[in-house]
C-alpha cells in the first residue's frame, strides 16, 4: 500500500476506529447544519444591505462557491502530508470558523456602511473578500475529515461517501429547522450563535479525539 495513506484497503475496521468514525459522523453532521445555518443567514443579511437584484445575487453566490471550492483544494493541499495532524486541523478550522460567525453579522454591517456609496464593481469586491474567508474554511473542512478516516481504516470510497452523506443530511436538517423554527424564534443573531456554537463544540471534540488518538499511539 502507498505510503501516503490515501489508497482504498480491504483489511477490516478496529473495534476503535469505528467507534471514532461512527463519533466523527456525528461532528461531521453538526458541521454540516452549522454551515447551512450561516449561509442562510448570512445570504438573507447581505441582501438586506445590498437589496435583492440579479448582481448582489451574483455576487453572494458566486463568492461561497468560490470559497468553498478553492477551500477544498487548500484542504486537500493540507491532508497530504501524513504527518500533518488532519483531525487537529478540522478542529482548529472548525474553531476560527466559530469566531467569525460570532462577529460576521457585525462585519457585514460595518462593510455595508461603508461600500453603499461605492461603485458596484467596488461593492462587489468587498462583499466577495468578506464572504471568501469563513467559505475559504469551510470548504477545507472535508478533505481533512476524510483524510485522518482514510489514515484510520484505510478506506478512501467508504471515508469519503459516509462524511458527504452525513454532511449533506446535516444541511437538509438546518435548512428544515431555519425554516419551521429557528428563524423565527431567534431571528439572524440567534442563529448565528447556534452555528458558532455548534462550530466551537465540534472543534473542541475533534482536538479531543485527535489529542486522545496520540496519546494511544504512544
Amino acid at each position: 500500500m502507498a505510503d501516503n495513506g490515501l489508497i482504498d484497503s480491504t483489511r477490516p475496521q478496529s473495534s476503535g476506529a469505528g467507534r471514532e468514525t461512527r463519533a466523527l459522523s456525528i461532528v461531521f453532521l453538526a458541521s454540516g447544519f452549522s454551515a447551512l445555518l450561516y449561509q442562510i443567514v448570512w445570504q438573507r443579511s447581505l441582501f438586506a444591505i445590498y437589496g435583492i437584484n440579479i448582481e448582489a445575487v451574483t455576487v453572494v453566490v458566486t463568492a461561497f462557491m468560490v470559497g468553498l471550492g478553492v477551500g477544498s483544494l487548500a484542504g486537500g493541499a493540507l491532508s497530504k502530508d501524513p504527518s500533518r495532524p488532519a483531525l487537529a486541523l478540522f478542529g482548529a478550522v472548525e474553531l476560527a470558523i466559530g469566531l467569525f460567525g460570532v462577529g460576521s453579522l457585525r462585519l457585514f454591517r460595518w462593510a455595508g456602511a461603508r461600500t453603499l456609496d461605492l461603485s458596484f464593481g467596488a461593492t462587489a469586491l468587498v462583499t466577495f473578500l468578506v464572504v471568501l474567508v469563513p467559505t475559504l474554511l469551510m470548504g477545507s473542512t472535508l478533505p481533512l475529515l476524510t483524510a485522518h478516516l482514510v489514515r484510520r481504516t484505510g478506506n478512501v470510497g467508504r471515508s469519503l461517501g459516509r462524511l458527504y452523506c452525513v454532511n449533506t443530511l446535516g444541511s437538509a436538517l438546518a435548512s428544515l429547522a431555519a425554516v419551521l423554527v429557528l428563524m423565527r424564534a431567534l431571528g439572524q443573531h440567534g442563529v448565528v450563535m447556534v452555528a458558532a456554537t455548534l462550530n466551537f463544540i465540534v472543534g473542541a471534540a475533534a482536538l479531543a479525539l485527535s489529542f486522545a488518538g496520540r496519546g494511544r499511539a504512544r
